[in-house]
């Protein structure tokens, strides 16, 4: 219409749109498109760098802006939607417009599994996605892991080098089509394809196979886990002797007929993030799945791929109600790697690295752009924590409160992870693993370039652990950056405040296998007055002797024999370390004046109490000692067993009692976790009392003991205390890099730390 002829009508305004957070990715543009549309608006919508634009123009302007508000797109995350006033313009239609590029302020989504809507197309013959193996919607499939930079398009993921077919074209670009610019589209006439069939994969579990299958973050190891013969099988390919494996099965029904679940459990195992979900087996599997605990890691089918390796195993029953039966399958999906190496994620590295361990390698040619392992999660007192936090939960950002200078935390050399910050946010990394090995390394180095990219984060300042012999640190060191080395229990206490934005002073009771002290002495069994950038550590647990360094966490019968040393019980040594002949002639230099290192480390002292109690003379992965040492208590009491000198918690008397009586297995469990617990609040309680702090954050590894959390809770509230405890990141070291951004940040912000420095 020419210029001079067109009218605005009365009851039109324009609005204009920027919408921040998780809003690339997860399908808003279609929904804008179709809101848009029912509300007989005009205008655009498109991704940039900053997240998505849109502006609308017509009477129902603002109804647009409040139903966005009250139902965005399921799988968005928005942190801010900030809307101007525009100049009306001459009306036309509603268009995606192409995303503009530019320094990235956005964020991508995190990756979530297959929905319901593309499982009915795959199940059903009619369709071109039936039995195919990555079917994806705008609403479900993988992110984060086949993003390579933003803004989200296809030829920025690695789905770029399938081209569409002319099918998959026309849901493209159909507005009312639940693949409208759903960038990983495919099907079986233009995706990629599987190796083998999924008849080959079924034959291969059934028969005791071990399958290495791809997911969406790395490769699967794969075995029929009631499979007595095939899990121990799979235990010695991958050298794997004792720590648990996970276990995934099709659906909640078939999961409660392996573990018991209360409502958060069960909420969480459904969570379309699929975390996998500690809770109490029942029984039904392989005795060696998760020899000596009580609980299992259950996790319910996410990709497509799982649920037709499922259906063929099932026997590849008809209608959709068998998704929902409960089933007698049960699977090991257990991260496929090495002793200890980074997961496999590349298709010719699981040919070399994974061909000794599989009897059959799934493979496709969608490229995983980074590898992120499943989360793992366990309800402690009544809410969910994090012991991995990994697929389906990065890149979610934590808010710190405040913006700053960008921080690169290199966290530390056990469970490592990277914190990378922008503004107000932290962004904390996938699980990394133990830096002891190149592989690892190599991973550590592609998860912040990968990171980095993404997000468009040049970093400022960096922060890393006070310990000089990590490797963690060394490359903070080397980098460049002005570093703030924090101490390791002050960043397990300013992980948990960043986390519930607590400000001002809180008392920190940090429980773990051990971190290099101010002092140069391991710490591991800390209270810490904080309030950043300020601390003080106030109190300790009473020192233990650490007979052989390192090898004490391997062996915890060195802490038995240091246990008995600080009792002047040595004479018991030969009785109760019969077994480990080394015990004599540690005992023996004890008694000759050979001293050791003293160590206030709540992780030797469970293997301390652990070794004493009959249960450990050789540790095969970390924490087994004291994660099985609490499978075996049923319960906790009221208890006496310990004493207070001098600001140190000394459970000196618990020893004694189990001595004394002959205590072993879960009675010896239940008299130390009493004496703990009871001891430690009785100490955080007489110290919280004389610094006038009500609020006590708890971090540290010892914070995954589910007994030992949810007795503190309870115990703190008795005394009018709030308890604060890791629930967004891990509490053992995996939480590490969090709390040494935030407190660097803190640092930066008091003047401590300079660009210059």
């Amino acid at each position: 219409m020419p210029a001079a002829l067109w009218q605005p009508r009365s009851d039109d305004r324009r609005l204009r749109l920027r919408v921040r957070g998780v809003v690339q990715g997860v399908g808003f543009r279609p929904f804008a498109f179709g809101l848009a549309s029912r509300l007989d608006l005009s205008g655009f919508v498109r991704n940039d760098s900053e997240g998505v634009l849109i502006e609308v123009q017509g009477a129902h302007a603002d109804a647009f802006v409040s139903e966005l508000r009250r139902a965005p797109p399921p799988l968005s995350r928005i942190a801010a939607i900030e809307v101007s006033e525009m100049p009306v313009a001459e009306r036309g239609s509603f268009a995606i417009e192409e995303s503009r590029p530019g320094r990235a302020r956005t964020r991508i989504g995190a990756d979530v599994s297959v929905c319901e809507d593309c499982l009915n197309e795959m199940f059903d013959p009619r369709t071109r996605f039936y039995k195919y193996p990555l079917v994806t919607c705008v609403h479900c499939g993988p992110r984060y892991t086949l993003t390579r930079a933003l803004p989200y398009d296809r030829a920025q993921t690695s789905m770029a080098p399938f081209p569409m077919c002319a099918a998959c074209a026309r849901d493209y670009a159909d507005p009312a089509n639940r693949r409208f610019h759903a960038e990983p589209i495919a099907c079986r006439e233009c995706g990629p394809r599987l190796n083998v069939e999924i008849a080959e994969i079924a034959d291969c579990l059934r028969g005791g196979g071990v399958v290495a299958m791809k997911g969406l973050g790395g490769f699967h190891l794969m075995c029929d886990a009631r499979n007595d013969a095939a899990v121990a099988e799979l235990r010695r390919r991958k050298a794997r002797e004792a720590k648990p494996f996970a276990v995934m099965v099709a659906n909640l029904a078939s999961a409660e007929r392996l573990a018991s679940f209360g409502a958060e459990e069960r909420d969480w195992l459904q969570k379309r993030e699929r975390p996998i979900v500690v809770a109490r087996a029942k029984g039904g599997l392989a005795r060696n799945v998760a020899p000596n605990l009580r609980d299992i890691g259950l996790m319910l089918a996410y990709t497509p791929l799982h649920w037709l390796t499922l259906h063929a195993l099932a026997g590849e029953p008809v209608g959709p109600e068998w998704r929902n039966a409960a089933l007698d399958i049960a699977l090991v999906a257990t991260s496929a790697n090495v002793g200890g190496e980074p997961l496999v994620a590349d298709d010719e590295d699981a040919r070399r690295r994974l061909g000794p361990i599989a009897d059959l390698i799934v493979t496709h040619g969608r490229a995983i752009v980074v590898r992120a392992d499943d989360s793992v999660v366990r309800v402690v007192d009544g809410a969910p924590a994090f012991l991995r936090r990994a697929r389906g939960f990065v890149p979610e950002p934590i808010d710190l409160g405040e913006d700053g200078p960008s921080i690169l935390a290199f966290g530390a050399d056990l469970k490592n992870t990277i914190t990378l910050t922008r503004g107000r946010e932290a962004f904390v990394s996938q699980h990394i693993g133990d830096l002891d090995d190149r592989e690892t390394l190599r991973f550590r180095a592609e998860t912040v370039r990968h990171l980095s990219d993404i997000l468009a984060i040049e970093p400022e300042f960096s922060a890393c652990d006070l310990h000089p012999d990590f490797q963690s640190t060394r490359a903070a060191l080397e980098g460049g950056l002005p570093c703030a080395q924090v101490q390791h229990h002050v960043a397990h206490i300013a992980a948990v405040a960043a986390e519930h934005g607590l400000r001002g002073p809180v008392l920190g009771v940090a429980l773990d296998g051990q971190g290099h002290g101010d002092d140069g002495a391991p710490w591991g069994g800390e209270l810490i007055y904080y309030d950043a950038p300020a601390w003080r550590r106030v109190g300790s647990l009473e020192p233990l002797a650490l007979p052989g360094g390192d090898r004490a966490a391997r062996e915890p019968w060195r802490m038995g024999v240091a246990l008995l040393q600080r009792l002047g019980r040595l004479g018991e040594v030969e009785r109760l370390f019969a077994e480990a002949p080394q015990a004599s002639r540690l005992a023996k230099a004890m008694e000759n004046g050979v001293s050791f290192s003293r160590t206030t480390s709540a992780g030797r002292l469970f293997d301390a109490f652990a070794a004493i109690s009959g249960l450990y003379r050789e540790q095969r992965y970390e924490g087994q000692a004291a994660m099985e040492f609490e499978a075996l208590a049923l319960d906790v009491d009221a208890s006496t067993d310990w004493k207070i000198v001098d600001g140190r918690l000394d459970l000196a008397p618990a020893a004694e009692t189990i001595l004394r009586d002959r205590l072993f297995g879960a009675e010896a469990s239940e008299c130390f976790h009493s004496a703990l617990i009871s001891g430690l609040v009785a100490w955080i309680a007489e110290s919280a009392k004389a610094l006038d702090v009500r609020r006590i954050a708890l971090g540290g590894g010892c914070m995954m003991n589910a007994l030992l959390c949810a007795g503190l809770a309870r115990g703190l509230r008795a005394r009018g205390l709030e308890s604060y405890f890791a629930r967004v990141v891990p509490a053992n070291d995996g939480g590490l890099s969090l709390g040494q951004a935030a407190f660097a940040l803190a640092q930066i912000r008091a003047g401590f730390l300079h660009e210059e420095t």
